[in-house]
Formats: structure tokens, C-alpha cells, sequence
């Protein structure tokens, strides 16, 4: 015999008896016996069931399962839990705190998770009167739109919105899962043995998926992590777990990753004399010009990125008619414009002035960086004449760098497949060459400490009016560049508070050109509310675009401008026997700021292309280039519950192409003056470095063909020593990820 058990005024959940037509047909042909249960004082009725006429068999290996009725105690605690446990994970506090509580907020909101998730499972798996599970269900949401009140905030201090990111990414999928377990587990016979067959060979498939990422999470363009004895090894069990989640899974839920073009075609260009000509698709519309303010004169206090830069950018754009009728000029010093056609609208940008009209800039002796004075590592080390070493070039090399923000090595791997096979085909012997740093450690938690000592050579500048390392090429004849995509300055951002006056220009004394503005306008930078929310703004998850295309492809468009440019008028120098200017360019690219790592690939096809473009220009040749970050993603799921997201954090990308004669002479100066016979290049890739070596590898461009021998042997041109410890290179021990293993 077989029962069913169907209690007064309830219904079954994902399976209804009088949904099944054989089941109805059969029971409406026997005859059935009612019992009376009064233990509870609730009148139960069953129906016996001839067992040849049973019900389907799925359907009693279900309701078997569901005959424990759940107690609402337990309903009521399980949500208490969940509320009590996200409650503590919305504890805050400054960054410090944050990243010293990380792994409990993450324990607290899996909690959270795994509470919410019983409430659930309950709710719709288990027989309960329907005024019960509607009551829950209300309970539910206004525990929710209470927490979600309570806290919404995407700052550290207020972190709500961020907890409720994480909380769905795991929630969703894990309901998910157990619901089409449920349901297939009632449909299919023998379910449970499938399911253990097809759980074990997808661990095995798994398992070997986790070994491959294992080996991949050490490769490189042309090496990889070598685990040298006596060399700091990465600390804990890294087990690349978020390898196993295809590309985009993490914000496909936030729309395309595409720009929408936009619905009028706009051709604009300016020429050699200034002239702008703008040709609309629909030539009935007005077109009006919008002229972005020049920024780089702007003092300290005019670019505080929190609401004062973007507005003050906003009120300071001079809005024009245009005509075709009439020539429209552009003043020399505007560096790029919004052209309006009716809704549509493009943004051109241009060097100006040209390298003909710009004077060799003369410091003043108080901040002159090439005086002992100014140095952030003074007082001056013995500098060394190469003039006298044959077959050196002694001609400046041009210095370019790119720095992605919170990209780790790994990480560039992983999302910018097309930029890592063309970087491999940069390394040309005999011509110039790659290197990669493995071991290469950021010592800070966020932007500000590492590029600090990137930029100044000091996490804590002991010196007023700390001027970047720009300053320092302006200084010794340099045309200097910088292209901010986040609308912000990083001096005033990061070194601001140790200025004497908030009236100084960092930007007038230290660079030649400079391109912020476009980046600040509303379409991409919000002006109203939080400028950096999850989806707009330069830390959002979403598709980050300004007038139909990626933000990035107006950066490289002005890359590929001043490039050009800069390198022409140095071509027509050298070949008039002039002293050519060399230029010494530096953008910021921010696309791998954002918690699920995804919108990094946006990037990719034009990082790719423009290390194409500088490959086939053959400017390589008297090129440093240097692609590099200032640490891994620092938010997340692989941040905050996997070890291998916190080496990747610790662990950011560097890649260094340097000239073939730079290449020789770094290892002849090795081989006379270092303390080891050893490739400079080749061991570096394997000792543990940090920005503060970056730093002085710019020091040391910045004044060839002479250097200080100091910084020579604090820079990547000179072998670090080996077995070097955190402690060594200036990494804090609470920060430290790289150890030398103990002897036991």
C-alpha cells in the first residue's frame, strides 16, 4: 500500500497531484477510507490507494521527503541569522580596517547566504500552510529592503551596495542549483546515481582544470616563476578556483559589454593650423562645439577629484556655433573639443601647441630636480659618464608608460589574451627585448602607496613640494605627457596635503601636455550623486563608454596622436643634426578597477593594437617601454574568499621592453661593477621587487646618457640581491605575501 498525504487548504510545492491526469483518473476510480488524526487537533485526510493503481513513483519519492513539516521557530531563526550575519558584514571603516576585516565580512555574508538559502528551500520544498509561507515571504522582503535601507553605500566607510553584489553572486547561482536538483530529482528515477557519476566526473574534470590553472597562474610571455631555492615563494594554498568560471560570468547579468554607436554619424578633425571642419551625417541638424578647458595649469585645489575637478571642468566649457561658411579656429592651447550633431555628438583631441612652438622648459633653482636638494634620495650618489664606453647610443631613449590599475599578473593573462601574444612578438634580440618581473610585489593595499614610490621613490615623502617623476624629465629636456582617464590628478590626489600652497600647478611646473578633461564629462563621469558607483563611472562593472566608444579608445587615440607627432619632430631634429627632445609619456588606464575583473576585457583589442603600432613603427629601438600595475584586484569574490585572489592582489603586473644597446650595456656594467656575474634582466625576473625599483629605473632614463651609480643599483638595469626578503625591499610584514621558505 502507498499514502498520500495532502494537509486541509495547502498545496504541494513544484509538483500538484491534481496537476497529474493518471494520477486523477486513478484516484477518481477507488474507492478511499478518510482517517481522522486529532494528535494536533487538526483534521488530516488520507486516501488509501490500491498499490496497483498507485501514484507515480517520483512523485511519492518527493512527497516522502517533505513529510517533516518545519517547525516556524526555526524558519524565524534561520532568519535571524540571516539578518544578524549580514548586519555584521556591513561593519566599516577605513581602508586599514577593511582590508584587516576582509575574511570575516566574507564568512559573515556566506552565512548570510547559507541561512537565507535554508529559509528558501523550506519555503518551497516542504509542505506549510500557504498563509505561513506568504507571512515568510513578507518577513523576507522587509528584512531585505531594511538592510538594503540601512546601508547601500560603495565607499569604505559604507560598503552596503558591494555586500549586496557578492551576496547575489552567490545566492542566485546556489538557488539555482538546488532547484534544478530538486526537480530533477523528483522527475528522474534513480536521480541520486546520476547525479554521483556525473558529480565525480565533473570533479575529476574539475580537478584536472585546477591543475592546468595551477601551471598557467605562473607562466609569462616568454618565462615563468621559477621556484628558486632560496627565492621567496607565494604563501598559502593557491588554488586558482575563479579560473574555472568562463570569461564574463561574473557581470553578464550587468547588459553588453559593447558601446551603442551613436545614431549620427560625425567626421571632425582639426588640421595642422588649427582649423576644425565637421561634417554631419544629417546636415539639418546644428552642430555646436563644445571646448574642453586646458587643465594641465590648473592648481592643486582646482582638480580635487571628490566634486570639485569634473564640476569645475563642466562650468568652465565654452559652448560655440558652427559653421561651415567660416573658418573655425581652435586656440593653441586646447588640447581636444566635443563636436555636437543634433544627439549625437564625438570628441576630437590634438598636440598642441606643435614641438615647434614649444620652448625647452628652464626650472627654477628651488625645485630644479637635477640640483642634490630636490632629491627624494639625498644627498646625490656618484654619477657614472657612459660618453666614454663605446658602441653605447648615447642619444636619450623616449620612455612610455602604461599603468593599468588593479591588474595582476595573472590577471593580464587571463583577460588580455590578444595584448599577451602580441607583447611575445615584441622581444626581438638584436633589436630590443622583453622582460617580465614574477616576483614583482606591490606594497600597499590600494593605488596610493605604490604609486608613491613609483612616482615619488617614498611611501611617505620627507620632502615639501614632492615633485613626480615627470618633474624630474621636464627638468632634463623631456617633452612630457600624461593622459588621465579617471578624471583626476594624481598629484593632488596622493601627494596634495604635502604642497606648502594649494594654489601651486604640479601640472604647469611638471608636464608639457596633458589630457584629463574629456574623462570628466557627464556622459562617462557622473556630476550628480556618487561618481564612483558599480554601474557608471571609472569603477564601474558595466561597458565603460563616452559617445559610442570605449573611454580607453580615446585615450589611445591621443596616445597614437602625441606619438606620432612628438616622433616626427625628433626625426626631423636628428636628421638636421639638432639636439632632439625625447619625450617621456605616462597614461592611467582603469579598467581593472571594478569588483568582478571583467570589464578588462574591453581592453584588449586596443592594447593589442597599439603595442602592433609601436612594434611595426620600429620605435622600439630607442624606446623604453613599460606596462605595469600598481597591485592585483583588491575587491570581489577571488579577493575576498580565495588565497589565490589575495596573491594576486600582492602580485601585479610588470612587463619592461628595453633596446637592444641598453640591453648590452646593462650587462656589461653588471659584469665590471656588480657584486654578481649575472644577467641583470634574467635575475630580476625571479627576485622578489617593487615599485620602489621602478622608480629608479626611470631615475636612471631620466638622466642618460649620465646616472647615479645609487640608483643605477637600486633600478631593474641592475641585478637585486638574491634571496631578498620583504623586510629588504621595503614591504611591511602584515603586507608581506612572498616568504622564503624555512629549513625544518
Amino acid at each position: 500500500m502507498s499514502y498520500s498525504r495532502m494537509d486541509s487548504g495547502d498545496s504541494l510545492p513544484l509538483y500538484s497531484r491534481e496537476n497529474d491526469s493518471e494520477s486523477a483518473s486513478t484516484l477518481g476510480s477507488q474507492p478511499v477510507s478518510p482517517v481522522i488524526n486529532s494528535q494536533d487537533g487538526t483534521d488530516l485526510a488520507y486516501y488509501e490507494v490500491s498499490s496497483k493503481h498507485h501514484i507515480p513513483s517520483s512523485y511519492n519519492k518527493c512527497a516522502n521527503l517533505l513529510l517533516h513539516v518545519p517547525k516556524s521557530v526555526v524558519v524565524a531563526g534561520l532568519l535571524t541569522i540571516f539578518a544578524a550575519s549580514y548586519l555584521l558584514s556591513l561593519q566599516a571603516g577605513n581602508l586599514v580596517y577593511i582590508n584587516e576585516h576582509l575574511g570575516i565580512i566574507g564568512v559573515e555574508l556566506v552565512v548570510s547566504v547559507i541561512s537565507l538559502t535554508a529559509v528558501t528551500v523550506m519555503l518551497y520544498a516542504s509542505r506549510m500552510r500557504s498563509n505561513t509561507r506568504r507571512g515568510a515571504l513578507l518577513v523576507i522582503m522587509c528584512i531585505s529592503a531594511a538592510l538594503y535601507w540601512y546601508d547601500h553605500g560603495e565607499r569604505f566607510e559604507h560598503h552596503g551596495f558591494y555586500n549586496l553584489l557578492v551576496f547575489l553572486a552567490i545566492f542566485i547561482p546556489l538557488n539555482m542549483a538546488i532547484a534544478l536538483f530538486y526537480v530533477l530529482w523528483c522527475k528522474i528515477d534513480n536521480f541520486i546515481v546520476y547525479f554521483f557519476i556525473s558529480l565525480a566526473i565533473g570533479g575529476i574534470a574539475a580537478s584536472a582544470s585546477l591543475v592546468h590553472y595551477r601551471r598557467v597562474f605562473d607562466q609569462g610571455t616568454l618565462g615563468v616563476f621559477q621556484y628558486t631555492p632560496g627565492e621567496c615563494q607565494w604563501t598559502g594554498r593557491n588554488i586558482p578556483f575563479i579560473d574555472l568560471l568562463p570569461a564574463g560570468t561574473q557581470n553578464f547579468w550587468a547588459g553588453s559589454m559593447y558601446c551603442r554607436p551613436e545614431s549620427q554619424k560625425i567626421k571632425a578633425s582639426v588640421d595642422g593650423d588649427g582649423v576644425l571642419r565637421v561634417a554631419c551625417e544629417s546636415e539639418d541638424k546644428d552642430v555646436f562645439v563644445d571646448i574642453l578647458p586646458e587643465t594641465r595649469q590648473w592648481p592643486l585645489k582646482d582638480k580635487d577629484m571628490w566634486n570639485v575637478f569634473n564640476h569645475l571642468v563642466l562650468k568652465r566649457i565654452v559652448r560655440l556655433p558652427y559653421s561651415s561658411s567660416r573658418p573655425f579656429v581652435l586656440n593653441e592651447t586646447t588640447q581636444a573639443v566635443v563636436v555636437r550633431c543634433g544627439s549625437s555628438s564625438t570628441i576630437v583631441t590634438r598636440v598642441s601647441p606643435s614641438l615647434a612652438k614649444l620652448p625647452v622648459y628652464v626650472p627654477s633653482s628651488d625645485s630644479d630636480t637635477r640640483s642634490s636638494g630636490s632629491s627624494a634620495s639625498a644627498p646625490a650618489s656618484a654619477r657614472f659618464n657612459i660618453s666614454g664606453v663605446p658602441k653605447v647610443q648615447l642619444e636619450r631613449p623616449n620612455v612610455i608608460y602604461l599603468m593599468l590599475d588593479a591588474v595582476s599578473h595573472r590577471q593580464f593573462y587571463r583577460r588580455l589574451p590578444k595584448s599577451a601574444q602580441v607583447l611575445k612578438t615584441l622581444h626581438r634580440p638584436g633589436s630590443h627585448r622583453l622582460f617580465e618581473l614574477y616576483r614583482y610585489h606591490s606594497v600597499g593595499f590600494s593605488t596610493d602607496n605604490s604609486t608613491k614610490a613609483t612616482y615619488v621613490g617614498e611611501i611617505f615623502p620627507s620632502r615639501p613640494n614632492p615633485l613626480p617623476i615627470w618633474a624630474h624629465y621636464r627638468d632634463r629636456g623631456y617633452v612630457t605627457a600624461r593622459v588621465e582617464t579617471g578624471c583626476d590628478d594624481w598629484a593632488k590626489e596622493y601627494t596634495g596635503n604635502k604642497y606648502k600652497s594649494q594654489e601651486y600647478s604640479v601640472g604647469n611646473r611638471s608636464l608639457d601636455y596633458e589630457l584629463s578633461s574629456p574623462f570628466c564629462l557627464p556622459e562617462y563621469y557622473p556630476n550628480v550623486g556618487n561618481a564612483f558607483g558599480n554601474f557608471k563611472g571609472p569603477y564601474s562593472l558595466t561597458a565603460r563608454c563616452l559617445y559610442g566608444r570605449y573611454v580607453h579608445d580615446w585615450a589611445f587615440d591621443y596616445l597614437s596622436q602625441l606619438r606620432t607627432e612628438l616622433r616626427e619632430h625628433r626625426t626631423k631634429q636628428l636628421a638636421h643634426q639638432k639636439d632632439a627632445r625625447p619625450y617621456m609619456i605616462s597614461a592611467t588606464f582603469l579598467e581593472g578597477h571594478e569588483g568582478t575583473g571583467e570589464v578588462l576585457r574591453t581592453v584588449d583589442d586596443s592594447l593589442a593594437a597599439f603595442l602592433a603600432s609601436m612594434r611595426d613603427s620600429g620605435e622600439l629601438n630607442d624606446t623604453v617601454l613599460i606596462i605595469g600595475a600598481d597591485h592585483g584586484l583588491h575587491m570581489g569574490l577571488n579577493f575576498a574568499f580565495l588565497q589565490s585572489g589575495r596573491i594576486e592582489h600582492k602580485n601585479p603586473f610588470f612587463a619592461m621592453l628595453v633596446p637592444e644597446w641598453l640591453h648590452e650595456f646593462s650587462e656589461k656594467y653588471q659584469t665590471e661593477y656588480g657584486s654578481e656575474k649575472v644577467s641583470p634582466f634574467a635575475a630580476n625576473e625571479q627576485r622578489l621587487v617593487t615599485p620602489f625599483e621602478t622608480h629608479h629605473t626611470f631615475r636612471v632614463l631620466a638622466d642618460w646618457p649620465e646616472f647615479e651609480t645609487d640608483s643605477w643599483k637600486r633600478s631593474l638595469f641592475a641585478a637585486q640581491k638574491a634571496g631578498r626578503t620583504c623586510e629588504e625591499a621595503g614591504i611591511g610584514a602584515n603586507f608581506c605575501m612572498c616568504k622564503i621558505p624555512t629549513t625544518q
